[in-house]
């Protein structure tokens, strides 16, 4: 992993989803200790609020706590609005939230189990893409960061709804980079590949745990891609790839 040099988020404002557990936890919190107003986005209420209480025996400022579902478009559109009236912008945005799905052959997929798929992991993303953008303009250098999978890349069997709106997810990033080239806005994919998850325990019930990284280990990452004070690194990084090139 690319080690990251400390920065300070003091005044920036983050959003992250999925960030009651797992990867959107861990970020969750590492940009709440690097100074940023954090908004920490997931379904579960207690989940969120167990959060909040770690952060504030940290010593950290409390969250901004906001429950609610990842594929409720219209609840991101006003989420959308709160954020530009209390803060008028938006300074990093952590697409986090996923969705495995059933790992199972194409023809015996459900629908029910491909629309919620599609939901979380495709049509949220651009929906925060489209609700947020005007947010992430208005910041001195705003960062959108996607978490993706290898699967995107190198489909298998059974990873039917998984792959396809992974791959479709970075397709997406990849159009709205290029469209943002001009902008202060920079994009970038994030593979974080294997790690101590509930969602990778779902996936490979019979892996111990214990010999992944624990999620925790892509935090410096996380806040380095999201820095506005240096170029994004160009090309490959171990566990990211950059969907923009050079910030102008």
């Amino acid at each position: 992993m690319v080690a990251a040099s400390p920065a300070s988020f003091t005044d920036k404002v983050v959003l992250v989803t999925g960030a009651s557990r797992g990867i959107g936890r861990a970020v969750a919190l590492a940009f709440s200790r690097a100074g940023a107003q954090v908004i920490a986005c997931a379904r579960t209420t207690v989940a969120l609020e167990a959060l909040d209480d770690e952060a504030q025996a940290e010593g950290l400022p409390p969250l901004t706590l906001v429950p609610f579902d990842i594929t409720d478009g219209e609840a991101i559109d006003r989420l959308g609005m709160v954020i530009h009236e209390r803060w008028g912008h938006l300074d990093v945005l952590v697409s986090n939230a996923g969705e495995l799905g059933v790992l199972t052959p194409a023809p015996h997929t459900e629908l029910k189990a491909w629309d919620r798929a599609l939901a979380v992991n495709l049509t949220a993303p651009f929906r925060l893409i489209r609700s947020f953008d005007t947010l992430l303009q208005a910041s001195e250098a705003g960062r959108a960061i996607f978490v993706t999978s290898g699967i995107a890349a190198k489909p298998r069997a059974f990873w039917g709804s998984y792959a396809a709106t992974k791959a479709g997810l970075e397709a997406l990033v990849a159009v709205y980079a290029d469209e943002s080239e001009h902008s202060r806005v920079r994009c970038a994919l994030v593979n974080p590949g294997p790690m101590r998850t509930r969602m990778r325990a779902g996936a490979f019930p019979g892996e111990d745990p214990e010999s992944l990284p624990a999620p925790e280990a892509i935090t410096p990452l996380m806040l380095e891609l999201a820095r506005g004070d240096r170029d994004p690194p160009k090309g490959v990084v171990h566990f990211a790839q950059w969907a923009a090139g050079t910030l102008q």
